[in-house]
């Protein structure tokens, strides 16, 4: 659940090719990545605002060294905003281009560090507008200016001039006194400006600036297809055929049914967080199968909005921008500077763990099977071969029989505000973070969102402020992610950090606590991982403030382990009707049942990171689609019972952006380095242990990407990590 940091100017060079310029940063695994889930009513355009007036463009303020103005959001506001960021954004440029004197660290990197606050504030605005408050303007005004403000940026850092102060300084690096942390940008700076184009001849450099374009356009098209397909619903007209389902989810349902204009139905969305309990926990095999085919087919009905000729286009501009700058395949371009560096890397690890998922998967079928037999020679049920509509429905028949646990059980322990305090809690042991609710003291975007202070608990210091918004509603993207409206840096003067968790949790009716999931539970923690990494990150230039991309779900995947802690559990898990806590007996069961369904859960995602890598790893751009789809995952032998976790026709991860184009893999190789470092707890005597939480903090969380993050894994567990720790974790032979 990658986060989406707004990128300081500094950084913005590095993530321009990955479609940034609005979205800002990645999106999360469980996320869809299509920017809004539903629509509110488009408002009307209004005229041109002067920038003096324009509360998108004005400095932030108030407290906590300004906040952002979300009482005074407004889709209409954004054109003139991002015209005026621009132009003082080439002012800025400019005048570091424009110096008299010869280009040293001090008068090119600084001060394009420096440069950029007001776009940075305009993106981070923008960014809950696309995401957290959509409707069909805002994606009119997202299709407009995705293509020209990737334009801008385009050319503004294929300026030659920019590269020949760039160069000069890079040059002179050994000489001109420089430590290593400037050493460290200078060099990245130059082989980024490299990588993306600046020593391409002009007419290559058009050539760039037009690819860019097109991509941003087809993009957003993906984008707005694949919204329209989820804005769809199945509609259930009887009750009887949700049988099964909880009685807060169906209310939900109906909720959602009376707003399209049907009282007395039922509305199923088009999206993972409706589909999925429906396929989990409806006894209607029949209805199982059309949400189903519905949630699977999502871009791929060969109506107005299938998105297979779109993604086709965006693999052939893709591969033509990555040979114009001189790599072999986008997979090359996009891999240049991650920690797996080439995507034979990349596909090594991913196939030491496919073989034993593929067997485990086999065997969980066989146990559904079997379950399925017995219920069709008792006469329950009809004799059935077990299909991909019935993989999540008869994994919970397993769960239940193997270990004699029903998720049903597990909920009532689990309400969200005191998982919220738990996760809180967790951190002020582990890093010494304080969080005190400060809801109604500062502005924010929607009426159920939550904001608290954070600070340091040994000093009292503000670090900044966490923003909370877990509720799904129509207007908000679907999945779960985190982002930074402002991040930390101390150049120019220290600046806390601005963060945000944003869940799609389904709230309790008034007056009743909302609770969740196991699954969700472990969502939450795990988007506040990301928030504990860029609330402890501690780094002088904003240049060192990001991190490779297959390294930036590592802290996220590490926080989860500690929901399942006893110090949690016994003080947070409690009953929402009793307060009692979590019985030991059924934690038991949890930890029993830690490793059934890894084989559905590891191929479901690694299936999608294969294709992801193996569609781009190519001179040859595919453009049939569905074929290739089905081509590569027989070569690979997929399971005939399980799809990928996100078919090709709706993999927004890789088609809204190219943010995670060729990097679907990260999250294995994140957790790769999870497993073993969380062995390192354990091999410490606990996951309390402050030695190796203090290390974990200080080599790994706060200095951002100050050193080759390989470097700073082997400094914090004294070698790299090991495969065997992630394979012992999910329960498949290590042989």
């Amino acid at each position: 659940m990658m986060p989406r940091p707004a990128p300081p100017l500094a950084r913005r060079l590095s993530m321009l090719l990955a479609s940034t310029a609005l979205v800002a940063g990645y999106a999360s695994m469980d996320s869809q990545m299509s920017k809004a889930t539903a629509a509110e009513p488009a408002a009307a355009p209004a005229a041109a605002t002067p920038a003096a007036d324009n509360p998108m463009l004005a400095p932030w303020t108030g407290p906590f060294q300004g906040v952002p103005p979300w009482d005074k959001l407004d889709p209409e506001l954004f054109p003139d905003a991002f015209q005026k960021a621009m132009a003082e954004t080439r002012a800025e440029v400019e005048a570091v281009i424009a110096n008299p004197e010869a280009p040293t660290f001090e008068n090119t990197h600084v001060p394009m560090q420096l440069a950029g606050d007001t776009m940075d504030r305009v993106y981070a605005l923008w960014g809950v507008q696309t995401s957290n408050k959509s409707n069909d303007r805002v994606e009119a005004i997202d299709a407009e200016w995705s293509p020209k403000l990737s334009t801008f940026f385009t050319e503004l850092f294929l300026d030659p001039r920019l590269f020949a102060r760039y160069k000069a300084v890079y040059d002179a690096r050994h000489s001109s006194g420089l430590d290593a942390q400037q050493i460290r940008i200078v060099e990245r700076s130059y082989d980024e400006m490299v990588r993306d184009g600046a020593s391409l001849s002009p007419v290559d450099k058009a050539k760039l600036v037009d690819l860019n374009a097109k991509l941003e356009g087809l993009f957003s098209a993906f984008s707005s297809k694949l919204l329209a397909d989820e804005k769809l619903y199945t509609l259930v007209t009887d009750k009887a055929e949700l049988a099964g389902l909880e009685p807060a989810f169906v209310a939900s349902l109906a909720a959602a049914a009376e707003a399209q204009g049907k009282p007395g139905q039922w509305a199923i969305k088009n999206t993972r967080s409706s589909a999925q309990p429906v396929l989990q926990n409806a006894a209607n095999r029949s209805l199982r199968e059309k949400v189903w085919r519905a949630f699977v087919n999502r871009g791929d009905n060969g109506d107005a909005n299938d998105t297979n000729a779109t993604i086709a286009g965006i693999l052939k501009l893709r591969q033509q921008r990555a040979e114009l700058l001189g790599f072999p395949t986008h997979a090359h371009y996009r891999m240049a500077d991650t920690m797996a560096k080439t995507p034979e890397k990349a596909m090594e690890l991913m196939m030491k763990v496919w073989p034993a998922a593929v067997a485990r998967v086999h065997e969980e079928v066989a146990d559904m099977q079997a379950i399925a037999d017995a219920e069709a020679k008792a006469g329950k049920g009809p004799k059935i071969t077990i299909e991909p509509w019935d993989y999540r429905y008869y994994a919970e028949k397993v769960r239940k029989a193997k270990y004699d646990l029903d998720e049903s059980e597990v909920k009532p322990y689990l309400q969200l505000d005191k998982l919220r305090d738990a996760m809180f809690w967790s951190a002020g042991r582990l890093y010494d973070l304080g969080f005190r609710e400060n809801t109604g003291t500062i502005p924010i975007f929607d009426p159920k969102v939550k904001t608290f202070e954070v600070t340091n608990l040994k000093t009292g210091a503000n670090i900044g402020v966490l923003y909370l918004d877990n509720f799904a509603r129509d207007g908000k993207r679907s999945g779960a992610w985190m982002t930074t409206y402002r991040s930390q840096q101390t150049l120019g003067g220290d600046r806390n950090v601005l963060a945000s968790n944003n869940n799609n949790f389904t709230e309790a009716a008034k007056g009743e606590p909302t609770l969740v999931s196991l699954d969700d539970a472990t969502t939450l923690f795990h988007e506040f991982g990301h928030g504990i990494h860029y609330l402890l990150q501690h780094v002088t230039y904003p240049a060192l403030g990001g991190v490779p991309r297959d390294f930036v779900e590592f802290p996220s995947q590490v926080n989860e382990n500690w929901l399942m802690t006893p110090e949690v559990l016994s003080t947070y898990a409690t009953h929402y009707r009793t307060g009692e806590p979590i019985p030991q007996a059924l934690v038991d069961k949890i930890l029993a049942s830690a490793k059934f369904n890894q084989g559905f859960e590891t191929v479901e995602y690694l299936a999608s990171a294969i294709v992801d890598m193996k569609l781009h790893d190519r001179k040859t751009p595919v453009t049939d689609i569905d074929a290739f789809e089905r081509e590569t995952l027989a070569e690979i032998g997929m399971p005939k019972e399980i799809v990928m976790r996100h078919r090709l026709p709706q993999f927004g991860h890789l088609f809204s952006s190219d943010s995670y184009s060729a990097g679907y893999y990260s999250y294995l190789w994140s957790e790769t380095m999870d497993a073993d470092t969380w062995a390192a707890f354990t091999e410490a005597g606990g996951p309390w242990d402050r030695g190796v939480a203090d290390r974990f903090r200080t080599i790994l969380l706060m200095t951002g990407n100050e050193t080759d993050r390989a470097d700073a894994y082997r400094a914090f567990r004294g070698r790299d990590p090991d495969v065997k720790a992630l394979l012992h974790k999910r329960g498949f032979p290590t042989d």
